[in-house]
């Protein structure tokens, strides 16, 4: 149960850490500064779907979506953002949830891969719907790809170490054994 109530603190400090800090920028790249726990909210549902499989996994991320929208829409009160933010989210974690259960990969290699996969649908779709002069127009066309790059850096490199501990907690529990 703990692995369902990370998941969930997760998505919430997401919505709450990009609500309340500005876009952190590197160079070009724009990532709003919840990417982070984004990053960690696929790795956590990947402990979810490990611990109660994949039909369990999608109805928390049915709460999940529910409570991300009530917190992005308290957060932000702004209708489009949380369409985008509801849309990316259930496209990505399904992503996820389907690549990681189809994937014959170590489990390391499996939380990396289908975090990355995940990472990608869901900067794209909230970039595109919720940010781009399509949603919002927070962001310009010529910064979207910044913007998409910027997080899918993030979220990449959070499910590296994610799978790198995953790696680490795995051989501990080997050469305990």
């Amino acid at each position: 149960m703990i692995s369902v109530w990370l998941y969930m603190a997760s998505i919430i400090a997401a919505n709450l850490v990009t609500a309340k800090f500005h876009p952190l920028s590197f160079g070009a790249l724009l990532v709003p500064a919840g990417t982070f726990f984004i990053g960690l909210s696929f790795l956590s549902r990947n402990l979810v779907q490990g611990r109660f499989g994949k039909r369990k996994t999608y109805y928390v991320i049915a709460i999940a979506t529910i409570l991300s929208a009530i917190s992005e829409w308290w957060l932000s009160g702004t209708v489009m953002i949380v369409v985008a933010s509801a849309i990316s989210f259930v496209l990505s974690e399904s992503t996820d949830t389907e690549a990681y259960s189809r994937f014959k990969l170590t489990l390391p290699q499996r939380v990396l891969w289908s975090g990355t996969i995940a990472g990608i649908v869901d900067s794209a779709v909230f970039v595109i719907v919720g940010l781009s002069p399509l949603g919002v127009g927070f962001l310009s066309w010529e910064q979207v790809p910044y913007a998409i790059l910027g997080q899918l850096l993030v979220k990449t490199i959070v499910q590296a170490l994610g799978a790198l501990a995953v790696y680490f907690v795995q051989h501990t529990k080997n050469t305990v054994q």
